[in-house]
C-alpha cells in the first residue's frame, strides 16, 4: 500500500514517534545533565547521615562487636572511610572501603594544604568552625573531586573527633550503566509509541475510511448508502449528519423528480389543448366564426394558464432563494382585508357563499404589504372554491396578549383536508398531489408561494382542518416596536 504522507495514519504516528522522541530527549538530556549535581547533593546528605550513624554505633553504643560490625558495613555500604581520634589525638577506630582513595590512611596529593593524617591538624579545623567541618577537594592521585566532613562528639567517656571522607562524582560504571540503559528504554518507547500510534489512527481512520466508501455511493446517486461512525464522538456525529444529508437528499431526489413529473403534466396539458384547437381551425373551423372563435379562446385560456403557470414558479423560485428583499413598512391590515374581500366580491357572489368579518376598526403592521395582501387573498381564494353554497366564512384579526404579535385567520365551513395530507399542501409537488385535476382557474401554486412569503417574514402560520366540516388557515406576524403609521 502506498504510504500517504498527509493521511491520518501517517501524521497520528509521525506525530506520536516525535512526540516521544521530544520527551525521552529531554529526560535524557535532564538525566545526563542533572546526574552529577544530583549525586553531589546526595552524596554530602549522605556523608552527614553515615557520620550520625557511626557516631552512634562507635562512641555511643560500643559495647559488643555487633555495633562495630554495623558500623563497618555502614562504611562498605556508602563507599565511605572513617576516622575517629580522641581529644588525645589518638586514633580509637577507622574503617576504609575507599583504599588509596581514602585522604586518612594514604599521602596523598591535595588542593588543600591540609595534613588529613595528623589528628591535631584535622581538630583545629573543627574548633576553629565550632564542632562541625566541612570540606570538598580534589585528590590528584584517583582525580576525584571528593568531600571530608567532620564533626566534634561530646560523650560522658570524652570528647571524639570523627570524619568521613567520600568521593563526590559518580563512578564511571554507573554512568556508562544508565547510558546503556537508557539507548534501551529509548528504543522500548519508540516501538511503543509506534504500536500505539497504529492502534489509535486504525481506530479512527477505519470509520472514515468505511464512510468515504459509502460518500462514493452517495456520489453516484445511490442513496442506500449507510455511515457509521466508529466508537468516536466526532466521528459517530459525522456519520449521523452524513445518514441525515443522505435521507434529505433521496427525498429531494424524490421530490425532483415529481417535480419534472409534475410540471411536464401541468405544461403539456394545455400545449397539448393549444396544437389540438389550433389545428382544428386550420381544419375544420377556420371559415366558422362562432366555432373558430370558441376554438381560439380555448388557446387564449390555455396560453394564459401557461402564463400564470411560469410566473407562480418565476416567483414561488425567487421566494424560496433567500434573496428576495421584502418591502415593509406599516400599513392598516384591516383596509386592506376589506378591499381583498371587495376584490373577490364576484368570486364570493358566483360561489353563493357569506363572508363575515371579526375586525377592529384599524390594525397596523409592519410587513410587506404586497405579499401580506397575496397570502391572504390565497387564503380567502382557496377558501371560497373549497366552502359550498350557503355555508359560511370568516376572517379576523386581532391583536394578541403580549402586544406584539397580530394573528389573521381564514375560517371556512368546506369539505376539509384529509388528515395525512395535511403536512403536504404548502408544497405542489409533494406526494400528496401526485394525482390531480388541473384548475383552469389556478395553477397549484398557491400554497407554496404562502409559505414562502411567511418564512420570509419569519411568520409562524398554519392550518387546522377536519374532513367535512372545515378548515382554518392561520399566520402570525411578530412585530417589530411600530413606528408612526404611514399616512
Amino acid at each position: 500500500m502506498k504510504l500517504d504522507r498527509q493521511g491520518i495514519r501517517f501524521n497520528i504516528w509521525l506525530y506520536y514517534f516525535l512526540f516521544a522522541i521530544a520527551i525521552v530527549g529531554m529526560l535524557g538530556f535532564l538525566q545526563f545533565l542533572l546526574i552529577r549535581p544530583y549525586y553531589r547533593n546526595t552524596k554530602q546528605e549522605t556523608v552527614k547521615e553515615v557520620a550520625n550513624k557511626i557516631e552512634d554505633y562507635v562512641i555511643f553504643k560500643n559495647d559488643n562487636n555487633k555495633d562495630v560490625a554495623r558500623a563497618f558495613q555502614v562504611t562498605v555500604d556508602n563507599n565511605v572511610c572513617v576516622a575517629i581520634y580522641n581529644d588525645s589525638g589518638h586514633r580509637v577506630y577507622d574503617a576504609d572501603s575507599l583504599g588509596s582513595g581514602c585522604v586518612f590512611h594514604m599521602p596523598v596529593s591535595l588542593t588543600e594544604d591540609i595534613n588529613f593524617q595528623d589528628a591535631e591538624d584535622l581538630k583545629k579545623q573543627i574548633d576553629a568552625n565550632s564542632g562541625e567541618y566541612e570540606l570538598n577537594l580534589t585528590n590528584t592521585l584517583t582525580n576525584q573531586e571528593m568531600i571530608v566532613y567532620g564533626k566534634k562528639v561530646e560523650s560522658n567517656l570524652g570528647n571524639y573527633y570523627l570524619y568521613v571522607n567520600s568521593p563526590l562524582e559518580p563512578i564511571d560504571s554507573i554512568v556508562s550503566f544508565f547510558s546503556h540503559q537508557y539507548f534501551f528504554y529509548t528504543i522500548i518507547v519508540m516501538v511503543i509509541a509506534s504500536l500505539v500510534s497504529i492502534f489509535i489512527s486504525n481506530r479512527l481512520t477505519k470509520p472514515i475510511v468505511k464512510m468515504k466508501v459509502e460518500a462514493n455511493k452517495l456520489g453516484k446517486a445511490d442513496y442506500s448508502a449507510k455511515f457509521e461512525g466508529g466508537s468516536f464522538t466526532e466521528t459517530k456525529d459525522l456519520a449521523t449528519t452524513l445518514n441525515e444529508a443522505t435521507d434529505k437528499l433521496s427525498k429531494i431526489d424524490e421530490l425532483r423528480k415529481d417535480l419534472i413529473a409534475n410540471v411536464s403534466h401541468d405544461i403539456k396539458t394545455p400545449l397539448t389543448s393549444i396544437k389540438a384547437y389550433a389545428e382544428m381551425i386550420r381544419d375544420i373551423s377556420g371559415d366558422k366564426p362562432e366555432k373558430r372563435n370558441q376554438h381560439i379562446s380555448v388557446i387564449i385560456n390555455e396560453a394564459d394558464y401557461l402564463d400564470h403557470l411560469v410566473v407562480d414558479m418565476s416567483e414561488l423560485s425567487k421566494m424560496q432563494s433567500g434573496n428576495y428583499q421584502l418591502n415593509c413598512f406599516n400599513f392598516d391590515l384591516v383596509e386592506e382585508i376589506h378591499n381583498i374581500i371587495l376584490l373577490d366580491g364576484a368570486m364570493i357572489e358566483e360561489s353563493k357563499v357569506h363572508v363575515e368579518t371579526e375586525l377592529p376598526e384599524s390594525l397596523f403592521v409592519y410587513a410587506d404589504k404586497v405579499k401580506i395582501k397575496q397570502v391572504i387573498y390565497n387564503f380567502l381564494s382557496n377558501a371560497i372554491k373549497h366552502t359550498p353554497a350557503g355555508k359560511k366564512i370568516v376572517v379576523r384579526a386581532w391583536r394578541m396578549e403580549d402586544e406584539e404579535t397580530v394573528r389573521v385567520e381564514v375560517e371556512d365551513e368546506g369539505e376539509g383536508i384529509p388528515e395525512n395530507e395535511l403536512p403536504y399542501i404548502w408544497d405542489r409537488y409533494q406526494k400528496s398531489s401526485r394525482s390531480f385535476s388541473r384548475s383552469m382557474t389556478s395553477t397549484g401554486l398557491g400554497l407554496a408561494i404562502v409559505k414562502a412569503i411567511l418564512d420570509a417574514h419569519h411568520s409562524k402560520y398554519g392550518v387546522v382542518s377536519k374532513l367535512n366540516e372545515g378548515s382554518l388557515f392561520y399566520f402570525e406576524l411578530k412585530q417589530p416596536e411600530l413606528e408612526e403609521p404611514n399616512e
